[in-house]
């Protein structure tokens, strides 16, 4: 066994992956305070060839230090969009025929594992502030919240490590 060198990964140009078909999968940020968060997000959206990002509220936008620390480039691959309010993406979002999660914790949320996808139904994930989650003036304009079974003492996990896992999930539910 060897590790791979880049070349050998045989991965596309951002002008391919540009031209590529998406994973019908849209990231919608609001309010994150941390622009590392922001970018490990787009990284992340990169790898599964998210369709898109929204950047709303207080959510840092590149270009950005902090972002392109973590981000290493996905800023120029993945495509994103500041709304100053996210009930304006949401309202878009599902006037487009997406299905809105939330992902937060809930009196009322459906395990990840459990989340159930139509066949070619678009989908878009809502990643609320590091600290407060999802507003809970956006809560009804969900369609579903999914949450993220946890069997430790901490209540939460990092955004970006929660964006990744619904992330992965989703795609496969999509995808796969």
């Amino acid at each position: 066994m060897r590790k791979l060198k880049l070349e050998e990964l045989e991965r596309v140009s951002i002008e391919e992956f540009k031209k590529q078909k998406k994973t019908p999968l849209v990231v919608v940020l609001d309010n994150v305070r941390s622009a590392l968060n922001v970018g490990s997000v787009f990284r992340t959206a990169d790898s599964f060839a998210v369709e898109k990002i929204y950047l709303c509220g207080i959510t840092a936008t590149p270009p950005h230090k902090e972002i392109s620390k973590s981000a290493i480039g996905a800023t120029d691959s993945v495509n994103w969009e500041h709304v100053k309010d996210i009930a304006n993406a949401i309202n878009s979002l599902k006037s487009d025929g997406y299905k809105v999660f939330g992902i937060e914790q809930t009196s009322q949320t459906t395990l990840l594992q459990d989340v159930k996808i139509d066949s070619n139904q678009k989908v878009a994930i809502v990643m609320g502030n590091e600290v407060m989650g999802i507003s809970d003036a956006i809560l009804p304009l969900l369609d579903e919240v999914i949450e993220i079974p946890q069997f430790g003492t901490k209540h939460s996990l990092n955004v970006s490590v929660c964006a990744g896992i619904v992330i992965w999930e989703l795609f496969k539910k999509i995808t796969l």
